[in-house]
């Protein structure tokens, strides 16, 4: 587990998550906020207790059109290695839930001051996430 974390994280560890103000909307901001806590503390331990058995994620590589990941453990071991490779960080922008539904905004920090800015569209079933569309912005 990392002990040292970089400026950014330390003032961005628990971010606001905006959501609209109805019980679903804030079920999904929930589970949000122990999904993005995963890679700001590159702690995967929780993605066990987030991740459904039929989760799918639309990647963002390879250009230009991403691949996909299918099933629980093929989701959670690309969540499990983002969180905790070496020498990155994320910086959350901004968080929204709405229904089912949650958008994060995020930079990616490869290290050496290289980063990319992206999105992830979600989508939560029954407390536990079944989709994650990524998408980066091009250059």
């Amino acid at each position: 587990m990392k002990t040292k974390f970089h400026e950014s994280e330390v003032n961005n560890l628990e971010p606001s998550i905006e959501s609209l103000p109805d019980k679903k909307s804030k079920e999904t901001a929930e589970i949000m906020r122990r999904f993005n806590a995963v890679f700001l503390r590159h702690d995967p331990t929780e993605l066990k207790n987030l991740i459904a058995e039929q989760c799918v994620i639309e990647k963002i590589g390879p250009a230009p059109d991403g691949d996909r990941c299918v099933g629980r453990e093929a989701c959670i071991a690309l969540w499990e290695g983002i969180a905790t490779e070496p020498g990155t960080h994320f910086d959350l922008e901004e968080v929204f839930a709405a229904g089912d539904r949650a958008i994060i905004r995020w930079r990616y920090w490869l290290g050496e001051g290289q980063s990319m800015r992206g999105v992830n569209l979600m989508r939560v079933a029954d407390s536990l996430i079944v989709e994650a569309m990524g998408y980066v912005k091009g250059g």
